[in-house]
């Protein structure tokens, strides 16, 4: 890791400790689909746990069509993509829930799944000067914070055409000065590094895999571990999670049997995001198969070494919502709305409780000791966190929701199909 790299990151972790032990309310920017850490937490405190449509609702803004992109906040601009008919487009709007642009990144929209999914599923992601937005029609483009494009691509074009079962919904990962990506599909593998000024390949990385079927096809995103020793990309999919060099995107290690060959699945897509922490990365799979913790040390293939796995559970991963690390505790939220909660260190469950009985697509958000469980039909249960289960509160608008929720200077928003509402206390 560069000095540079490595003195960003231990300041970064002394904030997140001292702001958590004098219990300061940080107002923070969620510039990805999974926070300024990208693992669903935020350290702001004092947003409400209860709300109605008379009570708590700042503002709801009608948007123009269906999607399940989660958005993404810097200070007063709210960025996210969405259908508008058969057009895909991307939205900048004010916090005060006012559209101050919007731009067209391109045409075809596809529904999925019985409406729940469509083009507009990757997230944006934003540097508080500019924003990139992705869809799976292939286009990629960079915006300034007043619209004017910057660049634009489209990586059908440059990379082959998708051939997924479903859409492409891997969100791009803004990381410094470049954008990683991860197309893996039936015509392709591919790692790739791109410079978030121009949209110049760095590198391309053709990643292996045995999977075959449906099992080519993902639909996680990149994440990056990060400590003091090493940072490297973590990529999802194709029966494997595997850990890739920043600078040239080799591969250091990977890791299988998430879909085990014993009883292989052909219809087992790889759809949830793994999580890190320092010494820890989370790798669900899918359809109640197993969960991973692994060490991040790991060279070559590190399948079932007792050296690199802190622990494994052979069941009750999440289908589609990614985890959530908080304070020494794994959450995972299952699709039906269990909450299984397990110690970070051990992996031995500590509880696993239902919530609400409907299927859960947005991964869940931690804020001020509050977990955030978001389902289909519009219902958010908040979970007090820790060792003993407790439900605060159970919230309906009644729409809805894929997109996983964002907490933004002392707000929380929510995306459903129909709206963007603004969650707060009113000043």
């Amino acid at each position: 890791m560069g000095s540079a790299r490595k003195k960003q990151w231990q300041i970064a972790i002394l904030s997140i400790i001292f702001l958590s032990a004098v219990g300061v309310a940080a107002a923070e920017n969620w510039p990805h689909w999974r926070g300024p850490r990208n693992n669903g937490t935020s350290l702001e405190t004092g947003l409400p746990i209860q709300w109605s449509s008379s009570e708590n609702v700042l503002w709801r803004l009608p948007l123009p069509g269906a999607a399940g992109a989660t958005p993404v906040v810097w200070e007063d601009r709210i960025f996210l993509t969405s259908a508008e008919g058969n057009d895909l487009v991307l939205l900048c709007i004010n916090t005060n829930g006012k559209i101050l642009w919007k731009r067209t990144l391109g045409t075809g929209n596809r529904n999925v799944h019985g409406g729940e999914g469509n083009a507009a599923s990757p997230s944006p992601s934003t540097d508080g000067k500019h924003v990139w937005a992705f869809i799976s029609t292939g286009d990629l483009a960079c915006y300034d914070f007043d619209g004017n494009e910057v660049w634009k691509t489209n990586l059908e074009d440059r990379y082959g055409d998708f051939n997924l079962y479903f859409v492409m919904a891997s969100t791009p990962l803004l990381d410094g000065d470049r954008l990683y990506l991860q197309l893996i599909h039936s015509n392709a593998w591919l790692v790739l590094a791109l410079d978030k000024s121009t949209g110049r390949e760095i590198w391309k990385h053709n990643r292996k895999s045995d999977a075959y079927a449906e099992c080519e096809h993902s639909y996680a995103s990149p994440s990056i571990y990060q400590d003091d020793k090493r940072e490297f990309l973590l990529v999802h999919g194709a029966d494997y999670i595997t850990a890739h060099r920043l600078t040239d995107g080799s591969e250091i290690w990977r890791c299988g049997n998430l879909n085990p060959k014993n009883s292989y699945n052909t219809s087992l897509r790889l759809v949830a995001s793994p999580v890190a922490v320092p010494g820890l990365v989370v790798v669900p799979s899918a359809k109640n198969g197993p969960v991973i913790g692994l060490r991040p040390g790991g060279k070559g293939d590190i399948t079932g070494s007792k050296r690199w796995y802190h622990w494994q559970r052979a069941d009750g991963t999440p289908d589609v919502p990614s985890p959530l690390i908080h304070e020494g505790l794994v959450y995972l939220c299952r699709e039906n709305g269990d909450l299984i909660c397990l110690d970070a260190e051990t992996g031995k469950q500590v509880y696993k409780e239902r919530t609400h009985r409907h299927r859960h697509r947005a991964s869940p958000v931690c804020s001020g000791g509050n977990i955030y469980l978001t389902s289909r039909d519009g219902r958010v249960t908040v979970v007090k966190s820790g060792r003993n289960f407790e439900v605060l509160a159970s919230n309906d608008i009644d729409e809805t929701i894929s997109a996983s929720p964002v907490i933004s200077n002392g707000k929380l928003y929510l995306r459903s199909y129909k709206a963007l509402y603004a969650i707060g206390v009113a000043e």
